[in-house]
């Protein structure tokens, strides 16, 4: 019910911390407000309790962890319920053909906006091209050495006032990839969460975001195809309507701890109401992994 209580747990189970994927751009508080805890915040904001948080696999461009622990150390007066989803599952149910062309083409995220080039437009025309591609120069210059893995910046448009934005994407991967000790295909993609559209859908349930501090607007994601491909409405939809099914909502009470293999699980959080304190550590893997993965292989050369 306590960090120090949780981290005599994971201990005991022999986890291995890591780093907190979201290091690099030091975007998630630690839970005790020591700049080198191994605890981190859950997304816990008052001004984040109308956002449902879309199911996804915890990861910032080539920083995956193994393994994650989540820790209620006070449960929301209302909702709030922590979310977990089976990612071989998900490859089972969702459509072939879709998962064919995902495969194929690959995806790609966009992982930040800066909404903050509407000026651009006062310019004469002549010179707005001009203008746009200096600043996109020096704002990739920016990101790429703050960030430990390569965005592109685009130009585009933001949803909320169609003003002049930069747009932050990922490199391109694959929405599947093969355990790590099992070898089994699972679902490895954040449309849920990362999609511009579903996270709209979802407003009309939920409520608008707030953006009371400027952070959440900037971080907002998008996904794509992996050729920058739009996918379409009905894609998005069956991959909303297949994550749903396969979703499961844990109401935690203080001292709950539910802990996760990345690669297999995706996870979230619901709508709350109330004072909620959830924490987060992040692992590279256990001691006797390598053993469970011998164990997988041998069972695997007798089946």
């Amino acid at each position: 019910k306590e960090q120090d209580g949780f981290q005599e747990f994971y201990a005991a189970l022999q986890m291995k911390i890591c780093q907190d994927p979201l290091q690099s751009v030091s975007a998630r508080p630690t839970a005790d407000g020591k700049k080198d805890s191994p605890v981190y915040e859950a997304v816990n904001k008052e001004s984040r309790k109308n956002f449902f948080i879309g199911m996804h696999n915890e990861f910032v461009g080539t920083r995956a962890p193994r393994a994650a622990a989540f820790v209620c150390f006070k449960a929301a007066e209302e909702g709030g319920e922590f979310l977990i989803a089976d990612g071989r599952r998900m490859f089972r149910d969702l459509d072939a053909d879709l998962i064919e062309e995902l495969y194929q083409r690959k995806i790609r995220y966009s992982v930040m906006e800066l909404p903050f080039f509407s000026w651009v437009d006062n310019f004469p025309e002549p010179v707005q091209q001009p203008v746009m591609n200096v600043l996109r120069g020096v704002v990739s210059a920016a990101i790429n050495a703050k960030v430990d893995f390569d965005v592109e910046m685009l130009w585009g448009k933001s949803d909320y006032d169609s003003s002049k934005m930069l747009q932050a994407r990922a490199p391109s991967q694959p929405p599947i990839v093969l355990h790590p000790v099992t070898g089994e295909p699972t679902w490895f993609c954040n449309v849920h969460s990362h999609s511009s559209k579903l996270r709209k859908d979802r407003e009309s349930v939920y409520g608008a975001e707030r953006f009371e501090d400027g952070a959440s607007q900037i971080n907002k994601s998008d996904m794509f195809f992996g050729d920058d491909g739009e996918l379409t409405d009905e894609q998005l939809q069956h991959m909303n309507d297949i994550t749903m099914k396969n979703t499961r909502f844990v109401k935690m009470t203080e001292g709950d701890v539910v802990l996760l293999d990345n690669y297999k699980c995706m996870h979230g959080r619901n709508v709350f109401d109330g004072t909620r304190k959830h924490a987060v550590a992040w692992f590279e893997g256990w001691e006797g992994e390598e053993a469970m993965k011998g164990t997988v292989a041998q069972q695997s050369t007798f089946a």
